[in-house]
Protein backbone atom coordinates (compact mmCIF):
# COMPACT_ATOMS: atom_id res chain seq x y z
CA UNK A 1 0.00 0.00 0.00
CA UNK A 2 1.34 3.47 -0.91
CA UNK A 3 1.17 6.31 1.91
CA UNK A 4 -0.62 9.26 -0.09
CA UNK A 5 -3.88 8.62 2.38
CA UNK A 6 -4.01 9.50 5.39
CA UNK A 7 -6.88 7.79 6.60
CA UNK A 8 -4.37 4.85 5.98
CA UNK A 9 -1.65 5.85 8.27
CA UNK A 10 -1.62 5.79 11.94
CA UNK A 11 1.21 5.96 15.28
CA UNK A 12 2.90 2.61 15.50
CA UNK A 13 2.90 1.64 12.04
CA UNK A 14 6.09 0.08 10.14
CA UNK A 15 6.56 2.35 7.24
CA UNK A 16 9.20 3.40 4.55
CA UNK A 17 9.66 7.13 4.14
CA UNK A 18 12.05 9.21 1.79
CA UNK A 19 14.03 11.82 3.49
CA UNK A 20 14.73 15.59 2.48
CA UNK A 21 17.93 14.84 1.48
CA UNK A 22 17.07 11.71 -0.31
CA UNK A 23 14.46 12.46 -2.37
CA UNK A 24 16.86 12.70 -5.82
CA UNK A 25 18.00 9.07 -4.97
CA UNK A 26 15.00 7.79 -3.68
CA UNK A 27 16.87 5.66 -0.99
CA UNK A 28 13.80 4.84 1.72
CA UNK A 29 14.52 5.16 5.19
CA UNK A 30 12.69 1.98 7.23
CA UNK A 31 11.09 3.02 10.89
CA UNK A 32 7.98 3.53 13.04
CA UNK A 33 5.31 6.34 13.00
CA UNK A 34 5.32 8.47 15.45
CA UNK A 35 3.45 11.63 14.48
CA UNK A 36 1.60 12.63 11.84
CA UNK A 37 2.90 15.95 10.42
CA UNK A 38 0.38 16.27 7.36
CA UNK A 39 -3.02 17.77 8.12
CA UNK A 40 -4.56 17.24 4.33
CA UNK A 41 -6.60 13.64 3.98
CA UNK A 42 -4.42 12.83 0.56
CA UNK A 43 -0.98 14.18 -0.34
CA UNK A 44 0.14 13.00 -4.15
CA UNK A 45 3.84 12.85 -2.54
CA UNK A 46 3.41 10.63 0.54
CA UNK A 47 2.28 11.77 3.74
CA UNK A 48 4.65 13.57 6.07
CA UNK A 49 5.47 11.90 9.65
CA UNK A 50 7.74 12.02 12.36
CA UNK A 51 9.35 9.09 13.27
CA UNK A 52 10.05 7.30 16.76
CA UNK A 53 13.30 7.90 15.86
CA UNK A 54 12.89 11.74 14.86
CA UNK A 55 13.66 11.35 11.54
CA UNK A 56 10.81 13.13 9.03
CA UNK A 57 9.90 12.26 5.57
CA UNK A 58 6.96 11.26 3.04
CA UNK A 59 5.63 8.12 3.50
CA UNK A 60 6.46 5.56 0.30
CA UNK A 61 5.14 2.10 1.65
CA UNK A 62 3.33 0.65 4.29
CA UNK A 63 4.93 -2.32 5.40
CA UNK A 64 2.61 -3.67 7.85
CA UNK A 65 -0.07 -2.61 10.03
Amino acid sequence: MNGQSRAHIHPGLLVKIVLKKDQRTGKLTEGIVKDILTNSSFHPHGIKVRLEDGQVGRVQEIIKE
